[in-house]
C-alpha cells in the first residue's frame, strides 16, 4: 500500500540547471561536472552573505569588503588566463583565453564603476582573508602545473603535457563563471518582486546578464574541447580540480564577514538562545518507497519461500499462496486508495471557499475524520494477517537496503555532528507500522545513536511478527499529539525553537505547529487540503529572503508556529543548507 506518493516540486536551480542537464546527456564533460556540484551551488546560495544581499540587508562596509577581495579572485583569474593561453596549442583556443581574460579584465572596472556608484571607495586597500588566499593559491599553483595532492609539478615542455596542464587549469577554473552565474541568476528570479528597490539589483542583473551565460558557456566549451583527448586518469583529475574549486567557492562565500544578524544556518544562529529540536516524518520524506510498499513486499517474498526438501506439488502451492498474497495486498491498496480519495472530497468540498487566513480548528477537525479512516485501514490490515510470518531478522536485512531521498543520508549523519555541538534534539515521527524497519535504515547509514524514534510496533513471539503491532501513531492526530508531548517534555531552561520536517497529510497538524514547517515534495493532497484551509506555500528560499528583510536586532525571531506559511524544498540538501550550513 503506497500513500500518496508526492509530486517533486520545481527544483531550487533555474535554467542554468537545465542546460547542464542537457549538455551532460549530449557527452559535455562540464555539464557533468556541474550536476555533480548541484548541492555545493545550494549551500554557496545558503550562505550568510548571499542570503543577506538577496534580502538587500548588506550594508556599504560590507559590500565593499566583498568587491575587495572578489577582485583579488579575478586578478589571479586573469594572470592563470593568461597562462594558460600560453600553453594552448592551437589558435582558437589561444583567442578563447584572450577573450576570458580581456572579459575578467572588463569586470574589474566594472567593479570600480558600480561601486563608485555606491559611494565605495574601491581603491582601498584590503587584506585578503584566508578563504581568498587559498582560492588564489590554488588557481596559480594549478595554472603552473602543481596539481594540489600531488606529487611536485608537471613538467610543461612537450605539446601533450601543455594540452594536458591546459585542461587541468580551464578545471580548476570554470566553477567560478559557472557558480557566480548560478548565484545570480536564483537571486534575480527571487526579486523579481521587489522591482527596482534592491540596492543591489544593478549587480545582480549583470551577472544574471546573457553576455555573463556567454563567458560561462564559452570557457565550460573550452573544457569540453580540451577532455576530449583526455585519458579517463587525466579527466578524474580535471574533475577532482573542478570538485576543489567548488570547495573554494563555498569557503570563500561563507568567509565574508556580515554585520548584520543573518538566519542562516539556523542551528548555529540559535544556539545560544534557544532548544533547536528538529523533526522528521520518515515514509516518502525520508524514503523513496512507502514502508507499507516494503513490508508487503516482505510478506509476499517469505509466501513464496519453498522448502528446500518440499516437492514440485509444494513448490507449486508456494507460488499460488505468493500470488494470493499479492493479489490481497492489492485489494488492501485499492481500498485504502479509495476511502482515501473520498475523506478529501468531504474534506474539500468543491462547493466551499477556501479560507483566507490559517482556520487551525476546522482543520484540526476535519482531520480527525482521516484519523478515524487511517484506524480502519490499520484494523483491515491487522485482521488480514497478511504481516505475519515476517521475522526481525528480514526487517533489518531490508531495512538496510531501502533506499533514502537524495540528499538525506548526508542530512541525518551531519545530525550526529550536530546533537553533540549544539545539544539539538533530532525525532522521527511516522505513521509507519514497525519501527525496527526504520532503526535498521538508520543504522546503516551510522545515524540511529543521534535520533529519538517513535511510531508503531511490531508484536513477536520468538522474533517472529503475530501480525498485529503496538498502535501508537496513525494518524494526523496522533501525529501532532506525539509533538507537542516531545516539546512539553525537555526538560530545558531554553526556549524550544521547533522544525517539523514532513511530506503527507498526515505531517500536516505538525508542520503548521512547528516553528518552521518544511514540506520535500509537493503532494497534491496535502496543498488542496492546506489551501482549503488559508495555509500558504511559499519556497523556502524565497521566505528565507522575506524573514531576513525583517529581522530587526540580535534577539529578533522571525520564526514562529501556527502562522499559516509552510516552505517547501526540493531536496534534502536544501534544508541542510538552511539548518547546519556548509
Amino acid at each position: 500500500m503506497q500513500r500518496n506518493r508526492p509530486l517533486r516540486s520545481e527544483k531550487l536551480t533555474t535554467s542554468t540547471s537545465l542546460a547542464a542537464e542537457a549538455a551532460a546527456r549530449d557527452g559535455s564533460a562540464a555539464g557533468r561536472f556541474w550536476i555533480a556540484c548541484q548541492e555545493e551551488a545550494v549551500f554557496a546560495l545558503y550562505t550568510p552573505f548571499m542570503v543577506c544581499l538577496a534580502a538587500g540587508k548588506l550594508g556599504l562596509d560590507v559590500f565593499r569588503n566583498y568587491i575587495a577581495q572578489n577582485a583579488r579572485l579575478l586578478k589571479a583569474f586573469a594572470q592563470a588566463y593568461q597562462m594558460a593561453e600560453g600553453y594552448a596549442d592551437d589558435d582558437e583556443s589561444k583567442a578563447v583565453f584572450k577573450q576570458l581574460r580581456i572579459s575578467v579584465l572588463k569586470r574589474l572596472t566594472m567593479n570600480d564603476s558600480v561601486s563608485r556608484e555606491w559611494g565605495i571607495a574601491t581603491r582601498q586597500e584590503v587584506i585578503p582573508n584566508s578563504a581568498t588566499l587559498k582560492y588564489t593559491e590554488f588557481l596559480l599553483e594549478t595554472a603552473a602545473g602543481k596539481i594540489e595532492g600531488g606529487k611536485g609539478s608537471l613538467l610543461i615542455d612537450t605539446p601533450f603535457e601543455k594540452t594536458r596542464i591546459t585542461a587541468y587549469t580551464v578545471g580548476a577554473m570554470t566553477p567560478f563563471t559557472r557558480l557566480v552565474a548560478y548565484l545570480a541568476k536564483e537571486l534575480h528570479f527571487h526579486l523579481k518582486h521587489k522591482g527596482n528597490d534592491h540596492p543591489c539589483k544593478k549587480w545582480i542583473d549583470i551577472y544574471a546578464s546573457a553576455s555573463f551565460e556567454a563567458s560561462a558557456v564559452q570557457i565550460e566549451q573550452l573544457l569540453d574541447k580540451l577532455s576530449v583527448s583526455l585519458t579517463s586518469e587525466e579527466l578524474a583529475i580535471v574533475e577532482k580540480l573542478y570538485r576543489q574549486a567548488m570547495k573554494h567557492e563555498i569557503e570563500f562565500y561563507s568567509s565574508l564577514p556580515i554585520v548584520q544578524p543573518a538566519l542562516v544556518p539556523l542551528m548555529k544562529v540559535h544556539d545560544l538562545t534557544h532548544h533547536l529540536v528538529i523533526f522528521s516524518d520518515f515514509d516518502l520524506t525520508c524514503t523513496v518507497i512507502d514502508s507499507s510498499a516494503t513490508l508487503a513486499e516482505i510478506s509476499i517474498s517469505i509466501s513464496s519461500r519453498a522448502s528446500p526438501s518440499g516437492t514440485d506439488d509444494d513448490n507449486q502451492n508456494a507460488q499460488v499462496s505468493s500470488s494470493d498474497v499479492r493479489s490481497a495486498w492489492d485489494a488492501i491498496a485499492k481500498l485504502y486508495t479509495e476511502e482515501f480519495g473520498q475523506c478529501i472530497k468531504s474534506i474539500v468540498p468543491s462547493e466551499q471557499d477556501a479560507a483566507k487566513t490559517l482556520d487551525y480548528e476546522s482543520l484540526y477537525n476535519k482531520l480527525e475524520q482521516i484519523s478515524v479512516f487511517e484506524k480502519r485501514a490499520n484494523s483491515r490490515v491487522i485482521e488480514s494477517g497478511l504481516l505475519k510470518g515476517i521475522s526481525l531478522e528480514d526487517i533489518k536485512r531490508v531495512g538496510e537496503l531501502l533506499v533514502l531521498q537524495d540528499g538525506c543520508k548526508d542530512f541525518f549523519q551531519e545530525s550526529v555532528k550536530m546533537k553533540e555541538k549544539f545539544n539539538a534534539d533530532f525525532h522521527i515521527l511516522s505513521c509507519c507500522w514497525c519501527a525496527d524497519l526504520m532503526r535498521s535504515a538508520f543504522s546503516s547509514v551510522g545515524c540511529l545513536n543521534a535520533l529519538n524514534i517513535h511510531s508503531n510496533e511490531f508484536i513477536y513471539e520468538e522474533s517472529i511478527s503475530t501480525g498485529e503491532f503496538v498502535r501508537t501513531i496513525e494518524s494526523p492526530t496522533d501525529n501532532v499529539e506525539t509533538f507537542r508531548n516531545i516539546l512539553a517534555n525537555l526538560g530545558s531552561s531554553k526556549q524550544p525553537l521547533s522544525v517539523f520536517i514532513g511530506d503527507s497529510i498526515g505531517d500536516l497538524l505538525c508542520l503548521l505547529e512547528a516553528d518552521v514547517g518544511i514540506i520535500i515534495g509537493s503532494n497534491s493532497s496535502l496543498r488542496k487540503v492546506g489551501e482549503q484551509f488559508g495555509v500558504s506555500f511559499v519556497p523556502l528560499y524565497s521566505g528565507l529572503i522575506k524573514k531576513q528583510s525583517e529581522v530587526a536586532g540580535e534577539d529578533s525571531l522571525v520564526w514562529k508556529g501556527l502562522s499559516g506559511v509552510l516552505y517547501t524544498a526540493s531536496s534534502w540538501t536544501e534544508i541542510h543548507a538552511f539548518l547546519f550550513g556548509a
